[in-house]
C-alpha cells in the first residue's frame, strides 16, 4: 500500500545527481533539471512522457552517467516540477528550450533521447533555435505524432467510435489512482507494458505513475487527445533513431512505422517482440545502448577536454 514515488533499491532507483538546478521557462514555469555523470563528458538530455518523472529513466541514467553528462527532467507538474496552468504542445516545447539553454553550452550538441510525451515534446520543438543549436542526434522511444486515441488499443475491442470512446475515457479519467497495489500493478502492466515484464519492472512504473497528481494526469491526457503533430515531424533534421515494442497498447507500432517514414534523415526503426509502451524499462540495456551509439556517432569529443569524474569535480 506505498505511495513511495519510486523504488527505493535495485536498478530502477533513481541514482543521486551530481547536482540539482531549476530552470524557468518562457511563461514562468519552473522545471525540475538534475545533472549526473562527470562534467565535461558528452552530454545526453532524457525527456519522460505521461505521468513519468526523471525516475523512470533511472536505469539509462545510471548505465550512461559512468561516461555522459546526463541532463533528466521534470515535465511541469511532473515529479519536481510544480504544476502549471499552461497545458500543451507548445509549453513543453519551452520548457525542452529552457532546459537545453540552461544546461547546455553554446554550440554544444547532445543525444535527446524523448519517450512517449517526451518524443513529442521534442517533435513540437523541432524549430526552435535550442534544439537546432544543441541536438545532435534524437532518440524515440514509444511515441507518436497524432491520432494517438483512435489507435490506441488499450480497449480490446475493434477499432471504432466506441473503442475511441470508451478509451478517451479511460485515458482521461479525473479518478486518482491511489496506492501500489496488486491490482494496480495488474491494470498497470496490462495497459503499458509487455505480458513478459518482470515483477520489478511493473512495480518501478506502477510507483512512478501512480505519484503524478490525479489533476496533472487528466489534464495532459487532454492534450494527448488533441495531439497533431504530423507537420512537424520533418523540423526534425538530426539524425533519429525510433524504438517501439509491438505490445505496446497506447502507441502502438503503426505511429513508430509512420514516423521512420516522415523523419528526413531515420537512422533506424527497432520494433521489440512483445514489449509493451514503457520500453526504456522493458529493454534497458537496449534503450541505453542506442543513446550511446548514437552519442557516439553524432557528438564531437566532449569539448576537446578531458572528462572529470564527479568526485574530482565536486
Amino acid at each position: 500500500m506505498s505511495r513511495l514515488l519510486h523504488v527505493a533499491d535495485g536498478p530502477y532507483a533513481p541514482p543521486v545527481p551530481a547536482h540539482e538546478l531549476t530552470v524557468t521557462a518562457a511563461d514562468g514555469a519552473r522545471i525540475h533539471v538534475e545533472v549526473h555523470g562527470p562534467e565535461n563528458a558528452p552530454a545526453v538530455v532524457l525527456a519522460h512522457g505521461w505521468c513519468c518523472s526523471t525516475a523512470f529513466w533511472a536505469a539509462q541514467i545510471r548505465a550512461l552517467a559512468v561516461d555522459h553528462r546526463v541532463v533528466a527532467y521534470d515535465q511541469r507538474g511532473h515529479g519536481r516540477s510544480p504544476a502549471n496552468p499552461a497545458y500543451g504542445t507548445e509549453p513543453l516545447a519551452d520548457d525542452l528550450e529552457a532546459v537545453l539553454e540552461a544546461t547546455l553550452a553554446p554550440g554544444e550538441r547532445a543525444v535527446i533521447a524523448g519517450h512517449s510525451m517526451g518524443g513529442m515534446t521534442l517533435m513540437a520543438a523541432a524549430a526552435r533555435p535550442a534544439v537546432r543549436e544543441h541536438v545532435a542526434a534524437a532518440l524515440l522511444c514509444s511515441t507518436g505524432s497524432a491520432r494517438l486515441v483512435a489507435s490506441a488499443t488499450v480497449v480490446p475491442m475493434r477499432a471504432g467510435r466506441v473503442r475511441t470512446w470508451l478509451t478517451r475515457r479511460i485515458l482521461g479519467s479525473r479518478a486518482p489512482l491511489g496506492p501500489v497495489t496488486p491490482l494496480a500493478r495488474r491494470i498497470l502492466k496490462y495497459g503499458t507494458m509487455g505480458p513478459g515484464s518482470a515483477p520489478e519492472m511493473v512495480d518501478a512504473c506502477a510507483r512512478i505513475v501512480h505519484s503524478c497528481p490525479s489533476r496533472v494526469r487528466h489534464g495532459w491526457s487532454q492534450v494527448l487527445d488533441l495531439l497533431d503533430l504530423d507537420d512537424v515531424v520533418g523540423e526534425l533534421r538530426m539524425p533519429v533513431e525510433v524504438v517501439v515494442g509491438t505490445a505496446d497498447r497506447l502507441t502502438p507500432p503503426v505511429h513508430a512505422r509512420a514516423l521512420a517514414a516522415a523523419l528526413p534523415d531515420c537512422v533506424g526503426l527497432t520494433e521489440l517482440p512483445g514489449l509493451g509502451h514503457m520500453t526504456p524499462v522493458e529493454a534497458p540495456d537496449l534503450v541505453t545502448g542506442k543513446i550511446r551509439a548514437l552519442a557516439a556517432t553524432y557528438i564531437p569529443s566532449a569539448r576537446g577536454e578531458r572528462a572529470v569524474p564527479v568526485e574530482e569535480s565536486a
